[in-house]
């Protein structure tokens, strides 16, 4: 297939790529640096089958040549980046995804959205399956990204129904791995910077507000067979294994041997509280599951990172 993939120079874009081409594809990156770096695909450039654009989606988008499938990846993910960034966020989401669905439209390729679990808000049900509608506040600051991605998903079936565009859309939980940034503001990256220097780690709030973390190789995967099945509504892909703030900087700790202490701040505006995907619909419909494990893939991470830090990086 010839893949499109906005967003390609992002954290999960640039692992995208990387997967879709060692499957045999060719794939154009779009993407316009706003969070995304050059350095996470540096290794693809040149690359047979590899082509990389530095445009914004939300600008009409054309692409030369024949498309089979669009990945729309493009946005802003981490609240540090879309409270910085709320109004482009809320472009990608709405001007991107339009211009997006038409250029599937014009090239009759199959659609692909990356949705998140953020539009669950802050849950009232627990764990969240994709029959629930979410707890989101819609003028709050983080509703910016919340509601983008609704209103993307509200896009998207529209484009199905009406005009019959193949469409698939992932819901997205807490994903983790190399090549995220150290300054981007979420909390792994920011645990693991922390401890690697003996810094205080920060955690907002009392920290027993959880998440369910996915090493990125799992998300990959589980990308990859939601785009060969046939089924057009949302699909959780997360790992279910939920954790505390708390045991997750003792995790970190531990794992890479840091002395670093716990520093407390006030609690994030509509942070939410609990996050835990039920991943039933994934597992019958796509066989999928997480495979690593979370203290094997925050190993994998901190030793990225270690890595970046004594390269300079």
């Amino acid at each position: 297939m010839r893949i499109l993939i906005t967003g390609g120079a992002g954290f999960l874009g640039s692992h995208l790529c990387e997967f879709m081409l060692a499957e045999g594809h060719e794939v154009v990156a779009m993407d316009n640096l706003l969070t995304g770096r050059v350095d996470n695909i540096s290794h693809l450039i040149g690359q047979e089958g590899f082509t990389f654009l530095n445009y914004d989606v939300t600008n009409f988008v054309h692409v030369r040549g024949e498309l089979d499938y669009i990945l729309h990846f493009a946005s802003p993910a981490s609240p540090k980046d879309y409270l910085v960034h709320s109004i482009h966020t809320m472009k990608v989401g709405s001007l991107g995804t339009y211009h997006c669905l038409g250029l599937a439209r014009v090239k009759q390729a199959k659609f692909f959205l990356a949705s998140t679990s953020e539009s669950y808000g802050d849950p009232q049900v627990h764990p969240q399956p994709e029959s629930y509608w979410g707890n989101v506040n819609p003028i709050g600051v983080r509703g910016v990204y919340d509601e983008a991605k609704r209103f993307a998903e509200a896009m998207t079936m529209a484009y199905h129904r009406e005009v019959g565009i193949d469409t698939r859309i992932i819901r997205i939980f807490n994903t983790y791995g190399p090549r995220m940034r150290m300054d981007d503001g979420r909390a792994i990256p920011t645990f693991i910077s922390q401890a690697l220097r003996d810094e205080e780690i920060t955690i907002f709030g009392d920290g027993e507000q959880t998440r369910s973390i996915c090493f990125v190789s799992d998300l990959v995967r589980g990308i990859y067979a939601l785009m060969q099945a046939e089924y057009h509504e949302p699909v959780n892909v997360g790992n279910p294994s939920e954790m505390s703030m708390l045991e997750l900087a003792d995790r970190i700790i531990k794992i890479s041997e840091s002395k670093s202490e716990l520093k407390f701040l006030p609690p994030m505006k509509d942070d939410p509280k609990i996050r835990q995907p039920d991943i039933s619909l994934a597992r019958d419909l796509l066989g999928w599951q997480p495979e690593i494990a979370p203290d094997e893939g925050l190993r994998r991470t901190i030793e990225w990172f270690q890595a970046e830090k004594e390269g300079g990086g």
